[in-house]
């Protein structure tokens, strides 16, 4: 595996398809305090201020789609859902409005599946890049890994077609 120097570089390289699967119920809590916290306190998004929204990575994400490469990204989570997936979930429309397809699986119907032990992103299903966290989601060092080794790619590719085969869209999914 090696390390990862430029995520974005290698999104944007990504010519036909870039799928990621997230199979955290907290993510990075320490970066997001203070969005979670307007959260909680009733700040929701404006869906006519898509200039408020995550920036820089919807620019990237519209960019990448734009040039006609299909954006997919499952979600497995724990049900009832956590307080951080509701923040997640509540966000969501401004991924799909990028572009992005999103789908959510509950863990328990994934209880069969192969799944790698940490999220990842294929790129054109020839790259894998693993996501890596803490305990407390935060980010680890390295925080990302990638290989092109064609059976941990297979394994990615098998699995995230699994989840994306039993996932409920997002505009179906309730939290």
């Amino acid at each position: 595996m090696q390390s990862v120097t430029d995520f974005s570089e290698l999104l944007k390289s990504a010519q036909r398809s870039a799928v990621h699967l997230e199979m955290k119920d907290s993510y990075a809590i320490a970066d997001e305090a203070p969005q979670i916290e307007a959260w909680r306190n009733g700040f929701r998004h404006n869906p006519d201020d898509r200039a408020s929204w995550w920036r820089p990575w919807l620019d990237l994400t519209s960019n990448v789609i734009a040039r006609g490469v299909v954006m997919r990204r499952a979600r497995i989570v724990s049900e009832p859902v956590s307080e951080y997936i509701k923040y997640e979930y509540s966000g969501t429309f401004t991924n799909i409005a990028a572009g992005e397809q999103v789908r959510w699986l509950a863990r328990h119907n994934a209880s069969d599946l192969t799944l790698p032990g940490n999220d990842f992103w294929l790129i054109d299903g020839k790259l894998a890049i693993f996501n890596h966290f803490t305990g407390s989601g935060d980010w680890r060092d390295p925080d990302q890994t990638m290989t092109t080794d064609p059976a941990v790619v297979k394994l990615c590719t098998d699995a995230f077609e699994a989840v994306w085969d039993r996932a409920i869209d997002h505009e179906k999914y309730t939290v």
